[in-house]
Order: C-alpha cells, then sequence, then structure tokens
C-alpha cells in the first residue's frame, strides 16, 4: 500500500523528458520498463480550485509521513551499522530536477519537494544532488549574489536529514536534449559574450557555443575587470559564506562544474538545433581568438610556428564517423602523427590546466571543511572500440587506442584530492548499436584501473533514466569500487508504483553492500501490512479530492 500510495507524488511534478544531460546511448524498450504518466491531465483534474489543491497537498503530506514510517526499521538499521563502522555499502544519491530553483530565486514544488524528500529519507537515500545554477544565483549584476531559493531548499533537505551534493553549475540550461528547462548564463556574462564572441568556444565553421565560457580566456579580464576563474572563485567563496553553516554536515560535497553539463570537456558534441546526433564524432573547439593564440604559443614552444595558424580542418564534420575523415581514419589518420600528437597533447592539456587552475582555489575555500571536492568526467564510449576514439579526442580526452587518456585526469585530481565522477555506469555494452563500436563496459573498466592507479575516489552516475532491474544489476555490480552513487533522477516517472518499487530494492542493495543483509521485502513486510489500514484511507482521500 505504500508503494501505491507514494506513487500519487507525481501528479505534482510537470510531464518532462528525464534524459538530462545525457552521454548517449540507446535503450531497448524490453529494458527501459518506462510508463508515461499523464501528469498533465491529473494536474488540471485535481488542481481546478484552491480548496482542492490544499486538500490534496495535505492528504500528500500524511502519506509521505506514513511511507517513511514504513521505512523506519530499515533505514534505523543502517544507521546502526554506520555507527558502529560495519557499513560496506555504497550510498545513493538522487538529482533533484533542472529547476528546483525557479527563475525568481523561489524553490519550485515546494509541497512536492517536501514530500518527495520525505519518501527518499524513508527509502533509504542518501541524499540528493542539487544544481547551483550560476546564471541564477549571480544573475543580473557581478558579484552580487542571490541564493534564496537555494536557502529553503538545502534547509528542506536539513530538515529530513538528506545530505546534499551541491554542483557549482557555471554552464547554461537548456538546448540540449532532454533539459527540462532553460537557465542561461547571468546576464551580464551573455552582454560580455555579445560585445566579445571569441568568449564562445568555436569551431571551425565560426560557430559559437553558449554554454559554457571558453577556457581560453580563462585568466584574462574580460568578465567587468575579472577573469572567468576569480568569477567562479568568488561564487564558490560566496557560497561557502552562505551556507558555512551546512557544510560538512547536509552539504557533504561539492561538486565543481568545469564545462558542458557541467562537465570537464569541451562542447563537442551540441545537440541544440540539431547541430550533432549520437554516435556522430563531434567537432574541435579550438577556433576563437583566445584558444587559437595559445595554440600558436604552444607551436612555437614546439618549433613549428606552422601548426599554430589553425587547427586540424580535416577532422570531419560533427555527425561523421572516425572512417569518414582523413584526421580519425584508422590507416593513416592524422591523429597518429607528429602532428596529430602535438595538438592533441595541446587540446588536452589546457583542458587538463583549466581543471587544475579551478580546482586549486576550490580547495582552498572548501577545504578547511570535511566537505568533498568532486568533478564530472563524461563518459563517451561510442566508436570506443575504434583506434581513434575520435569522440573523445574532440570532447579534449587524449586517449586512443594507444594511448590512456583517464590517468592524467585523475592524476589531476588526486593532486586536490579530488572525487573521479563518472557516468554510463549502468550501460551494457551489447545494449548500444556495435556499427558505431560503442563499449560502456570497456571504457568504465579503464577508468576504474586509472583511479587505481592515481589512488583518487571513483563516485558513478547512470547517463540515462532507467527504472529496470537490468541496469540496477549493473550499477549494483560496478559500485564494489565507488565511494558513492548518484541517481538520475527525480521525476514523475520515479515514482510511478513498480519503478518506485524496483529503486527501494535498488538503493537496499547499494546500502547493503557486502554484508548481504535480508531482502527489502523481507524488512519492509511486517512494517507495511501494519500500517497498510492508515495508507488505505490515505490513498482513499487522496482519490476523492
Amino acid at each position: 500500500m505504500a508503494l501505491i500510495s507514494i506513487h500519487q507524488i507525481c501528479a505534482l511534478f510537470p510531464a518532462t523528458n528525464c534524459n538530462d544531460h545525457l552521454s548517449h546511448s540507446r535503450v531497448p524498450p524490453s529494458t527501459a520498463a518506462v510508463r508515461a504518466v499523464p501528469a498533465a491531465a491529473i494536474l488540471r483534474s485535481r488542481f481546478s480550485n484552491r480548496e482542492r489543491e490544499e486538500v490534496m497537498l495535505s492528504s500528500l503530506d500524511r502519506v509521505g509521513r506514513s511511507f517513511s514510517l514504513s521505512c523506519s526499521a530499515s533505514t534505523a538499521a543502517v544507521e546502526e551499522e554506520e555507527k558502529e563502522g560495519n557499513r560496506s555499502g555504497v550510498g545513493v544519491f538522487v538529482m533533484m530536477a533542472l529547476d528546483s530553483v525557479t527563475m525568481g530565486n523561489k524553490v519550485n514544488r515546494r509541497k512536492a519537494m517536501e514530500v518527495s524528500f520525505q519518501a527518499m529519507k524513508g527509502a533509504g537515500v542518501e541524499g540528493v544532488m542539487v544544481d547551483v545554477w550560476w546564471g541564477l544565483v549571480e544573475k543580473e549584476r557581478p558579484g552580487e549574489y542571490n541564493f534564496g531559493g537555494y536557502e529553503h531548499l538545502l534547509g528542506m533537505a536539513a530538515k529530513y536529514g538528506l545530505k546534499v551534493q551541491a554542483v557549482m553549475s557555471f554552464h547554461q540550461c537548456g538546448g540540449n536534449v532532454g533539459d527540462s528547462c532553460t537557465i542561461p548564463l547571468p546576464k551580464w556574462v551573455v552582454e560580455e559574450m555579445e560585445k566579445d564572441p571569441d568568449l564562445a568556444y568555436t569551431d571551425q565553421w565560426g560557430r559559437r557555443n553558449l554554454e559554457y565560457l571558453s577556457l581560453g580566456c580563462d585568466n584574462l579580464p574580460v568578465l567587468k575587470g575579472r577573469t572567468p576563474v576569480q568569477c567562479y572563485a568568488d561564487f564558490m567563496r560566496a557560497f561557502k559564506h552562505n551556507f558555512n553553516h551546512l557544510l560538512g554536515n547536509t552539504i557533504v560535497e561539492i561538486q565543481v562544474g568545469m564545462g558542458p553539463a557541467g562537465e570537464l570537456r569541451y562542447p563537442s558534441y551540441p545537440e541544440q538545433n540539431g547541430t550533432w546526433r549520437f554516435p556522430g564524432i563531434g567537432a574541435f573547439q579550438c577556433f576563437d581568438k583566445y584558444m587559437l593564440s595559445s595554440l600558436k604559443a604552444a607551436a612555437n614552444v614546439a618549433g613549428k610556428p606552422e601548426w599554430g595558424s589553425t587547427g586540424p580542418t580535416d577532422a570531419g564534420h560533427y555527425n561523421n564517423w572516425p572512417e569518414d575523415t582523413q584526421f580519425f581514419k584508422k590507416e593513416g589518420g592524422g591523429w597518429n602523427s607528429t602532428y596529430g600528437e602535438f595538438f592533441l597533447s595541446w587540446y588536452s592539456q589546457i583542458l587538463l590546466d583549466h581543471g587544475d587552475s579551478i580546482l586549486s582555489h576550490a580547495s582552498s575555500i572548501f577545504k578547511p571543511s570535511s566537505v568533498k571536492i568532486s568533478v564530472k568526467i563524461a563518459g563517451i564510449h561510442w566508436h570506443y572500440g575504434t583506434r581513434s576514439h575520435a569522440p573523445e579526442l574532440t570532447a579534449g580526452y587524449y586517449n586512443t587506442r594507444y594511448r590512456d587518456g583517464y590517468t592524467p585526469i585523475a592524476q589531476m585530481l588526486a593532486r586536490h584530492g579530488a572525487i573521479f565522477n563518472f557516468t554510463c555506469i549502468e550501460m551494457h555494452d551489447h545494449e548500444q548499436p556495435q556499427d558505431a563500436q560503442c563499449s560502456p563496459e570497456k571504457l568504465v573498466r579503464q577508468v576504474k584501473l586509472a583511479t587505481q592507479k592515481a589512488q583518487v575516489p571513483l563516485a558513478g552516475e547512470n547517463a540515462l533514466s532507467r527504472y529496470d532491474e537490468y541496469a540496477y544489476e549493473q550499477i549494483v555490480r560496478a559500485s564494489r569500487e565507488m565511494c558513492a552513487f548518484t541517481y538520475l533522477r527525480m521525476n514523475t516517472q520515479l515514482f510511478e508504483e513498480e519503478n518506485w518499487r524496483r529503486f527501494v530494492g535498488f538503493v537496499q542493495k547499494m546500502k547493503e553492500g557486502k554484508n548481504g543483509h535480508r531482502s527489502w521485502e523481507e524488512k519492509k513486510k511486517q512494517q507495511v501490512e501494519r500500517l497498510a489500514p492508515n495508507l488505505q484511507s490515505e490513498t482513499n482521500l487522496f482519490q476523492r479530492v
């Protein structure tokens, strides 16, 4: 009964596409296990007037409390294990909706959020991941920060005993498939980019990408007298000042955004306006004047000034495959030449330098507290089986059949004690189009070896929304070497009855780890049966609204 009742939470969430910030994949219909929810219709029928809305929200509050009670025994057992130091599992965090805080700096769907937090806590979820958008907080003027909505949201998490992974989101939201809202960069940043278009990443055809500032201008005072890196540092410093009382207890992790979708990479596969489609190889993003200036300086140092005038122009288009291009083809491709080694070394190294610079500031700002710092790396698994690994190269990861591109990233993170957060943990090789030589499982294994070599903690995320046991089992297997896992994402579909039941079981398996506790169903049976009459009455009340 508890599962049926908590399903009603979905009526308060908008029907959205949930595949936010994807590392792309194709999932067979047989494994998707997703049913559509007519949320809009529910909202129209039940929110016909203010009185009905208040009655329903009141009912949901009571349902949430009842659900939490039904789960309390298992949660208490896990907490007891933590106190005794016996816990060997992995805590699960859940990503919140991208628009959890509105453009007006208010908590979005606050009542539904509260009930959802109760349900998450009752299910044994460790905490939630929250995007703290630069474009919301420092929206109007440089140096003026409004954390109002986040104060309420993080306060709610603390109230229900949920921990928080706070993402310093210095990128734009919107324009990619699955983005359920649009949150641009701060207004004053956009104004500067309009004055100087070269502040944006640029491809060889002159296409500008406004998702994130070009790292070529990282250390130039192009933003009202400040450098981009100074702006990122000032933002993090303001966040610490505002939430210092929650750092280390409620806020346990700061994930530092470093590129599009918050990932340390170039915007080489932009989906806006259909520019890129899976599984295209993407395109190099080094043609703004600041990046070209850096390339020219590197070429002069290498004694090859002729290599500094432009990036590769024979690397194909966004939707080509490696063998369609001169630069990425397996035999005689430019990627495996002396010039290719020079260019790819420079292209990947300045990305590492970008991450290193921002992490230096993040470490000095947050390290006095016990909060952890993490960085997200994209799971680019398509064309992984080719020699050149073209999509990884255009994204800035110098990883080929003959070169390990992930150990240098892990070593950079290790210098700052940061966590290596990686996506596509839920994927199986055979689910992906084999003509594109996709191999997420081999990629995950390579990343695990890199983090072990560098002695840096590894955390994971699922790249796509999945609700099926097959994906959950893959995550549980992969989690043995992980310090945490973040599930994408809190939405309508997650709260469907069968999806929620499977998710709760998955959370329990993750928390159990190697201890092999009794199944979730066994632990809950008596509590659910005892509470069934109360929960049934709540459901009936909901249905009458």
